[in-house]
């Protein structure tokens, strides 16, 4: 799949302001607004954009306790399992399979520390999880939306 250096600018000034009309998008990157709905278009098509979405600061609506969590699963356990169980909880905003000891990393946002220990009770008695390790977020240091490209 071919991204030229316009595909990527456009791409760039997209992440940085969704919202942003064809026509700003154009003036940054030196193009009319109809090429870039084109461009973009034609990105869409391929699956290089698959959607355009709102960012929302947890903190802001009050889930303000930030966490990673590492399961432990049993060994008979599919990472397809794992997330069919974890997108069942609102408060579980990412999961990923990972390399090292544990077998799976949770994302985990919640109102305060008795919401999160209830919730991390709850994917403790999952039947596929063996035990779990928390990591607490004291303070984001950073955070990226836009990958450079």
């Amino acid at each position: 799949m071919d991204i030229d250096d316009l595909d990527r600018r456009i791409i760039q000034a997209l992440m940085a302001d969704g919202r942003a009309s064809y026509g700003a998008v154009g003036a940054e990157v030196n193009l009319s607004a109809p090429a870039v709905k084109r461009r973009v278009d034609r990105l869409r098509e391929r699956g290089v954009i698959s959607g355009f979405t709102v960012k929302v600061d947890p903190a802001l609506t009050g889930w303000t306790t930030e966490a990673y969590v590492e399961l432990f699963c049993s060994r008979s356990t599919s990472g397809a399992e794992v997330l069919r169980r974890v997108e069942a909880y609102p408060e579980v905003i990412e999961a990923f399979t990972v390399t090292g000891d544990a077998d799976t990393l949770l994302h985990v946002f919640a109102a305060d520390m008795q919401h999160f220990e209830r919730v991390l009770s709850e994917i403790s008695a999952e039947p596929f999880v063996a035990r779990t390790r928390s990591v607490l977020v004291l303070s984001p240091l950073l955070r990226r939306e836009i990958l450079s490209m």
